[in-house]
């Protein structure tokens, strides 16, 4: 039997980490398909399917509320009154917890005579892993107890019990299941309800009991759209918090529901970084996390080395069963985790993470670090590479790392050992970045690194950039004989951030980032759409990944290309109500000329960290935000003509202060209110600093309240 990975595109994903409830858009969880109560990677419940004696439910309205609750209406036609008005109708409000999920049903009755009838909430588990049911497998149902407060399972330490307020709970063959019988006068409403509660002792990851980290900004836009991205986006990025169980005080962002409830070094940064507009303190306890389980020794099996970032934190591992891929419980085969870590590190302190705190990790900067110059280069040529070793983990590990994301032009696979061009800015960046947390804290080396980014820099230039019929570009990669993997993707957009280009080189990547090839009109395209692997439903060969968008529009418009960049992130804006505002994992890159509305990837996650975090990603390219917070200076660039207008922004943070910021619609800032002692620079559209008065016309060194 073939077995497919369900599809979550049209699943209701109702989500409070570390728990994910994912039912059909009738709220029916039905035992297969990836439906189910996912907790701390584990299924702990597969089946709750309500059925009401006597008629068959017709969904009229599914409403996400929040998203930790959904609520599911249905009518039930062949109860209450004859004729052509429904009578009766159920609703199904559920809420998902960090140990589960509770569930109110009402059955409201606007009917002339009483209705009777039978409710009942059927039941099963199979307690498989997180791997099991993304390989579109199925368990076989554990046994039901059933005692006088509800039903009761579990397996190997993990308990499981549900409960129904006046219900009966009884344990069948496959289950069990829990029954109300019900009289309901006329006109009024019953309400049921029953809870799942899981406890798993052996789990990596559980809840913060700490508040969220970040502030939430007050954001007014003449484009509705941004604003209703931004709320859907923070209501999900505060579900997403975890913490691992051995370090319940540092918390971090999951990767995304339901696959990804767990520590990912790659996912966890970006999403820390675009979230730092809005405080630093989850960038801390994200570095913090990561820096627990830095690596210190060399271990073939799970790619560990020392100082490198570790790549994915699970409870026993991740085996698919459909093709052998198998991970270790602490796996490190990822190539750009560790530069990445050394980069927020440096950002954040620029955002203004107290000097202590930074202080406090400069020994493990010191460690990534070096191992950009040893194990990240084993046959010594300059550049940063990979290889799977062990035959069973990623066969690519930057963040396209499905294994046919590496292509040439004509859509040839390339052969490892990888070196990935996004990742040799990435080393770039963090050597430059590197050398100023160790000048800037009276420690020595910096000399070295920033020897190391010149290196770089150059090897890149000679070795990296192509040209087609359109002109020049930078290859995705060099491949295992070091050849120049010549399809035109998105990694090269990541380049225009790492310093290690000219004006004319960012220049040119912009030109070909924005044509019909690449920019999608909702978004920017992994590959482009005349390489000979591209599909707009690959993975990683013609999808738009909203936090890929983002990450290089924050690049242009910090290198000053800022029409490019309002380009980019107005095609997302574009894609957001197609998705109810929440953007997904990914989408399809078809273009907007060709459909009116984004293609769903059937497989993307929902919320997914980084893909919410884009959200106030977007609002950093719209204001154009460039802080200094040690050097006590912001600048402000936002974009000429705003693809989102007139916009107003108060609440962000600077250090442990508040930035607030207006600009018109035309892209001029019209006010700042930045912290005491915070010089605010306005930049002119020749790329030249110029007082802010000159900009703006207002004193906007003016301090503002904390």
């Amino acid at each position: 039997m073939a077995y497919l990975q369900p599809a979550l595109h049209d699943l209701d994903l109702c989500v409070r980490a570390p728990t994910a409830v994912a039912s059909d858009h009738t709220g029916q969880l039905l035992g297969s398909r990836g439906h189910g109560v996912l907790h701390a990677d584990v299924r702990v419940l597969s089946r709750a399917e309500l059925v009401v004696e006597g008629t068959d439910l017709e969904l009229i309205r599914a409403v996400r509320d929040g998203s930790s609750r959904s609520r599911f209406v249905s009518l039930a036609r062949s109860l209450g009154d004859p004729g052509p008005d429904p009578t009766v109708r159920v609703e199904r409000h559920r809420e998902t917890t960090v140990d589960g999920v509770e569930e109110r049903i009402h059955i409201v009755s606007t009917a002339r005579t009483p209705v009777r009838t039978t409710v009942r909430l059927l039941l099963a588990a199979d307690l498989v892993d997180m791997a099991e049911v993304k390989s579109g497998r199925d368990g076989d149902p554990v046994a039901f107890t059933a005692t006088a407060d509800g039903l009761t399972w579990g397996r190997d330490g993990l308990t499981a019990t549900a409960t129904g307020e006046r219900a009966r709970a009884i344990a069948t063959g496959d289950g069990g299941r829990l029954e109300w019988q019900l009289d309901v006068p006329p006109r009024t409403t019953e309400v049921l309800t029953w809870r799942l509660v899981a406890t798993d002792p052996a789990a990596v990851v559980g809840a913060p009991v700490s508040a969220v980290e970040w502030e939430r900004p007050e954001v007014t836009a003449d484009d509705r759209r941004l604003t209703a991205l931004l709320d859907q986006a923070l209501d999900d990025l505060a579900t997403l918090r975890l913490v691992t169980t051995d370090q319940p005080d540092q918390p971090f962002l999951a990767a995304g529901a339901p696959w990804f409830f767990t520590l990912f070094g790659r996912d966890s940064l970006w999403a820390a970084r675009l979230l730092l507009p809005l405080g630093t303190d989850l960038a801390g306890s994200t570095l913090r996390a990561l820096a627990g389980r830095q690596g210190k020794t060399t271990d073939q099996r799970t790619a560990a080395a020392p100082g490198k970032i570790m790549h994915e934190l699970r409870r026993n591992g991740f085996v698919e069963p459909n093709t052998g891929f198998s991970l270790p419980a602490v796996y490190y085969g990822t190539i750009d985790a560790t530069p990445l870590w050394v980069c927020l590190l440096h950002d954040a302190w620029r955002w203004g993470m107290p000097a202590e705190d930074v202080e406090d990790l400069l020994p493990n900067a010191e460690a990534a670090l070096g191992w950009l110059a040893g194990d990240a280069d084993p046959d010594g040529d300059g550049f940063l590479e990979y290889v799977n070793e062990t035959g069973a983990g990623l066969a690519n590990q930057g963040w396209k790392d499905s294994g046919d994301s590496i292509r040439f032009r004509d859509g040839r696979l390339a052969d490892p050992p990888i070196a990935l061009c996004e990742v040799q800015g990435y080393a770039h960046e963090a050597a430059v970045k590197g050398a100023a947390l160790l000048d800037a804290f009276g420690r020595s080396g910096a000399d070295r690194w920033l020897g190391y980014a010149d290196d770089m820099a150059t090897r890149f230039r000679r070795r990296f950039w192509v040209a087609d019929e359109h002109g020049p570009y930078p290859a995705i990669a060099l491949d295992r004989d070091k050849r120049p993997v010549d399809a035109l993707t998105s990694n090269i957009g990541h380049l225009v951030g790492s310093g290690m280009l000219n004006a004319e080189e960012i220049e040119a990547i912009a030109g070909r980032l924005v044509a019909p090839d690449m920019s999608s009109g909702f978004g920017l395209r992994t590959m482009s759409s005349e390489a000979g692997g591209y599909s707009p439903l690959s993975y990683h060969c013609g999808t738009v990944w909203p936090h890929d968008t983002v990450i290089v529009a924050q690049a242009l418009s910090e290198a000053g290309q800022e029409s490019a960049a309002a380009e980019l992130v107005g095609g997302l804006l574009a894609a957001a109500p197609s998705f109810g505002y929440r953007l997904p994992e990914l989408f399809g890159g078809d273009s907007v000329t060709d459909l009116p509305q984004p293609t769903p990837y059937p497989a993307a996650c929902h919320p997914q960290a980084w893909a919410a975090a884009a959200a106030v990603g977007i609002l950093r390219v719209l204001t154009g935000l460039r802080p200094d917070v040690p050097n006590r200076t912001v600048d402000i660039a936002p974009p000429a003509g705003s693809p989102v207008g007139a916009l107003s922004v108060r609440g962000l943070r600077l250090g442990s202060g508040r930035l607030d910021l207006a600009v018109d619609a035309a892209g001029h800032p019209v006010s700042v209110r930045a912290p005491m002692g915070v010089t605010v620079i306005g930049r002119g559209r020749s790329g030249v600093d110029l007082p802010s008065r000159d900009v703006m016309g207002i004193a906007s060194t003016r301090g503002a309240d904390d």
